[in-house]
């Protein structure tokens, strides 16, 4: 198997957790590339429900695992994960796993700031999950961060979180009207966690260069979704680091010539979570009907999903911004019950016609989509696992995605299992 890139092509949710738990199996080290622990990947595994935040869902197939430089890192709450998984008997050791030295740390001070922000905001709020990954990507582009090389010099890590936090402080008691932090607290909390932490930081990058030049195969596991992302996505509604298939080489310290296949993730319909426009939304019995079959719940947060019908400008907004080179449909099986499937072929605007997604939030909020129906196939095709046993409106429904996007599809979910999945193309030679 190559080096592939595993990206959402929506508003993440799209199952990319099942899909880089099964392709994990053929290549040597997964690297997670950006975001923070606001990213749930759920995998089921012999019937039992495994979620992960921070550490790459190829740990649960014993692969070499890496967090790269583009993520933000809880620490607290990768020890958590990293214990929550050691009691499933699954190796998390330091041997497994390595954290770069350059991925910046989210403090304490971050998650106060974020949770005030949103309070301070009201209705009008972005909707995040409140865990402090926008502060610390804005401390990091400020250049006010602490990463996790500083912790090797303990001395250095508090005379930055000292003089952090006196602007930090001014801001949460004076702006936000809310309790400081005191800067020996912070210290204190990381000085009985840091030397469970040293052993998983090391140098990621030089450790994936290496592996490149011994013919290793890396897995490049994205979190959240195109839609979401800082540059491309529904801004502001969006999330704080860039999640297209280009950040996959800047977030892991490896050079974009390593990068291979590019797979986007798409679920059969669209979801999503928090605020934020969505044009195919549905408000009727057929979003409920979605939303429950599905379980359609975050894996991080618990929040309900929004529901609507798969969105082909949303969709091959994706194909370009990513450069995909193949795609894996999830949930398939969530419509096996439904009359008839719609797929959005464009927007209308004031009259207009609109193909290309774009940039304005009020532009978006005001468009109609434009639906093409397909008949359902009405039968349960939760236990198939070869392409040619689907229905023929079944494979009809997918031959229509690809038409509509030029790309081919190569994975088809129909379950959470692991087992619950058709291999329509090999990539994995």
């Amino acid at each position: 198997m190559v080096n592939t890139v595993i990206v959402g092509t929506q508003w993440g949710d799209e199952g990319k957790g099942k899909i880089v738990d099964l392709l994990s199996e053929h290549v040597d080290y997964v690297v997670r590339f950006q975001g923070g622990n606001n990213a749930g990947h759920t995998m089921v595994v012999n019937n039992k429900k495994i979620i992960s935040h921070l550490i790459p869902s190829g740990i649960v197939q014993g692969k070499k695992c890496f967090i790269g430089n583009g993520v933000v890192v809880d620490p607290f709450v990768l020890l958590e994960e990293i214990d929550y998984l050691t009691s499933l008997h699954i190796d998390v050791s330091p041997a497994m796993l390595k954290i770069s030295n350059r991925a910046h740390i989210i403090m304490p001070y971050h998650k106060l700031i974020d949770a005030a922000r949103e309070t301070k905001k009201g209705d009008q709020k972005i909707g995040t999950t409140g865990r402090g990954i926008g502060p610390c990507y804005e401390d990091k582009a400020t250049r006010r961060g602490i990463r996790l090389c500083d912790i090797l010099d303990f001395d250095f890590f508090k005379e930055k979180v000292i003089t952090i936090l006196e602007e930090k402080n001014f801001y949460l008691e004076h702006y936000f009207k809310t309790s400081p932090i005191a800067p020996e607290v912070v210290i204190n909390q990381f000085q009985q966690i840091k030397d469970r932490l040293l052993p998983y930081i090391a140098d990621v990058s030089v450790i994936l260069f290496e592996g490149i030049n011994q013919n290793k195969t890396i897995l490049f596991e994205g979190a959240q979704g195109t839609h979401l992302d800082i540059e491309h996505g529904t801004y502001p509604f969006v999330t704080s680091s860039s999640v297209v298939a280009g950040n996959a080489a800047n977030g892991s310290g490896v050079g974009p010539g390593n990068l291979n296949e590019i797979i986007g993730i798409v679920k059969a319909y669209t979801t999503r979570v928090g605020s934020g426009p969505f044009p195919t939304e549905l408000f009727d019995e057929i979003g409920d009907k979605l939303q429950s079959t599905g379980s359609e719940f975050g894996a991080t947060t618990g929040r309900k999903r929004r529901c609507g019908w798969l969105d082909m400008v949303v969709l091959k907004n994706a194909v370009r911004l990513n450069s995909l080179t193949g795609f894996a449909i999830t949930k398939l099986d969530v419509l096996d019950d439904l009359d008839e499937i719609k797929i959005c072929t464009g927007y209308e605007h004031n009259g207009e016609k609109i193909f290309d997604f774009p940039p304005e939030i009020k532009t978006l909020q005001e468009c109609t989509p434009v639906y093409e129906t397909h008949p359902g196939w009405k039968q349960d095709i939760s236990g198939i696992t070869d392409f040619n046993n689907l229905p023929d409106k079944a494979k009809s429904y997918l031959a229509r995605i690809e038409e509509l996007s030029k790309v081919k599809i190569k994975i088809v979910s129909v379950g959470p299992e692991r087992e619950a999945t058709i291999i329509k193309e090999n990539i994995f030679n």
